[in-house]
């Protein structure tokens, strides 16, 4: 495993982080069993992976308390890294939501707090003045957000500083590259990308727009008809699985899985502090971790981002995997 820091704290950080949102269950992932959540943890802290992603919004609380129960007697050894939705982002709301979140994680801090998605209606200063607060007593220990566009990094940096800006990012998933990407990386920012395998649609294990279940279906790669689709577009199918099968035999001619090369791939580029790998089972992170020591030659890393440039291009700037009105600004 290889480590970064977050930004520009004494925060170390696995390269590739555990993200937790399926130990929640529910619609779009399906039941989850929590004693394989539970060993999941445990493998990956066995594997070198020392970050977790989790958010109150995560089944209300279900994911937080999974992980809390998790790393029972191993908390030490963890960088929890939760979020607060933007429901609560009022000053009073914040400081109650983060104690809820401690109780749940049962730990007495929190390594990285992040706003889950800016507020059009609380004042981002009032928002920023809670966080600190947290942080000055000692139950916060760095700022983070997460889906800030350019227009809000713009806001923040009038106001405050934070360590990292959680973006959805992957090797088919680039709009970011436009805009969002240069900002985080001139203000010494980390980029934490979350999907960063496009809900599972680079593990290769989709053969066709037709076998990707309808909750992960609803991105905009997908037909806007599609059942679970929030947005009217089009959707791009046959290129984003033609993109698939190029990104395929590139792999294939590496020798290695296409998960590890795509996380990898990410590693790659500017300003990616550590991606956000979800995983249900121990053997799914003890897989996707090995990419944190994957070295990708020149003319690999250019053959996989020339695969998806058309992808890139169909789906522009718009950060928001799910809504053609984007909610990033």
């Amino acid at each position: 495993m290889k480590y970064s820091t977050l930004g520009q704290t004494d925060i170390t950080v696995s390269m590739v982080a555990l993200g937790c949102w399926a130990f929640a269950g529910g619609r779009v992932w399906g039941p989850q069993d929590e004693a394989e959540s539970i060993a999941t943890v445990a493998a990956a802290l066995d594997a070198g992976v020392n970050f977790f992603d989790t958010a109150e919004g995560y089944g209300d609380g279900a994911s937080e308390a999974v992980l809390g129960r998790a790393l029972a007697g191993r908390r030490y050894e963890a960088v929890i890294a939760t979020k607060v939705s933007r429901r609560h982002l009022s000053g009073d709301d914040v400081q109650r939501a983060c104690e809820r979140s401690l109780r749940l994680l049962q730990t007495d801090y929190i390594d990285l707090y992040q706003i889950h998605w800016p507020s059009r209606t609380i004042p981002l200063d009032e928002t920023m003045e809670a966080l600190e607060r947290l942080r000055e007593q000692g139950k916060v220990r760095a700022i983070g957000v997460c889906n800030f566009g350019v227009g809000d990094l713009a806001d923040l940096a009038e106001i405050g500083r934070v360590e990292t800006n959680q973006v959805p990012y992957s090797l088919l998933w680039r709009a970011i590259e436009y805009e969002i990407e240069e900002r985080c990386v001139d203000a010494g920012m980390g980029i934490l990308p979350y999907s960063p395998l496009a809900q599972g649609l680079l593990t290769g294990k989709y053969g066709s727009p037709d076998e990707v279940p309808e909750g992960r279906a609803r991105m905009r790669f997908f037909s806007g008809e599609r059942p679970q689709a929030r947005h009217g577009e089009p959707g791009c199918e046959a290129e984003t699985f033609a993109a698939i099968e190029r990104i395929r035999h590139v792999c294939k001619e590496m020798g290695q899985p296409m998960a590890q090369v795509s996380l990898a791939w990410l590693l790659h580029q500017r300003g990616v502090t550590a991606v956000l790998a979800g995983a249900r089972r121990p053997e799914q992170i003890e897989q996707t971790a090995q990419a944190a020591d994957l070295e990708l030659a020149p003319e690999a890393l250019d053959g996989l981002t020339q695969a998806t440039e058309e992808i890139k291009r169909i789906l522009g700037p718009n950060p928001d995997m799910w809504q053609s009105e984007s909610r990033f600004r």
